[in-house]
């Protein structure tokens, strides 16, 4: 169920039986000479929507401007700030909490968000307002991409260009793909320059891969898009279902271990 397409009569109607709610995020920022600027919003409203088909649960709107000042140098790069982007998705969840939704997924596609997510998530639960949790596609399917990918990348590669040949193929320039993978940075593992000491020496994107991308993308196909959508698809449907099981007691804050705080003043 996608909430604007409703009436508010029909949206009562869910908020009186159920309390989940599903929120994509991505971000609108540079995927190379080959992917659109709109791949990592793309890809998490796509799944965010066929899992509310699946399940019936409520999805709302697109979050797509994220964390993304790495990726500023390239044209087009639209970010915010991590502190407006966490008030701002927190200002967000509570309005769902105060419609009756005590439990939320963040079905995100965008690394730079994740641990703004996971700090949203805890403010809102300590907060005792609802359970929030982000979920990342790639990361609930890792064997998958290893299987189908010798270079994957963490941005801009194969993976993501495979998911956009499957979700919105007129979008991915396919005469770029070679230069993708040549303008950018192929290996991530080899790459000594990434680490000194022990310390990553860079924060941006373009210190790293001239093109802003990494991975191989000439090994991704639509017909894997379509293998890792499907996949990814049905974790987040069980997390969805193993969310909606759970008693909400068991997934706020725990007590403090005993003895409780100021229990043996008198």
């Amino acid at each position: 169920m996608y909430v604007a397409d409703q009436t508010w009569p029909e949206l009562g109607g869910y908020v009186a039986e159920e309390s989940v709610a599903i929120v994509p995020l991505g971000s609108t920022e540079q995927h190379g000479p080959h992917l659109p600027l709109a791949t990592d919003h793309l890809i998490a409203e796509g799944l965010a929507r066929v899992a509310a088909d699946r399940t019936g649960f409520l999805c709302t709107p697109t979050v797509n401007v994220g964390v993304s000042p790495h990726h500023r140098q390239f044209h087009g790069t639209m970010w915010v700030d991590a502190p407006q982007f966490r008030d701002y998705v927190e200002s967000l969840t509570r309005n769902l909490a105060y419609h009756g939704i005590d439990r939320v997924v963040y079905v995100n596609a965008h690394g730079g968000n994740v641990e703004h997510l996971r700090e949203v998530g805890r403010r809102l639960r300590d907060d005792g307002v609802l359970y929030a949790v982000e979920w990342m596609w790639d990361e609930s399917i890792p064997e998958l991409v290893a299987e189908v990918f010798e270079q994957p990348g963490p941005h801009g590669g194969p993976k993501e260009t495979a998911m956009i040949q499957h979700l919105a193929p007129e979008l991915v320039r396919d005469d770029e793909l070679e230069a993708a993978r040549d303008g950018g940075l192929r290996d991530v593992e080899a790459a000594e320059h990434l680490r000194q000491n022990g310390a990553r020496t860079f924060y941006d994107a373009v210190e790293n891969s001239e093109n802003g991308v990494f991975g191989d993308q000439t090994d991704a196909t639509p017909e894997i898009g379509a293998r890792l959508f499907e996949a990814a698809t049905a974790q987040l449907v069980e997390l969805l279902e193993w969310l909606d099981d759970q008693r909400y007691e068991d997934l706020m804050t725990p007590a403090h271990v005993e003895p409780q705080p100021g229990s043996r003043r008198e």
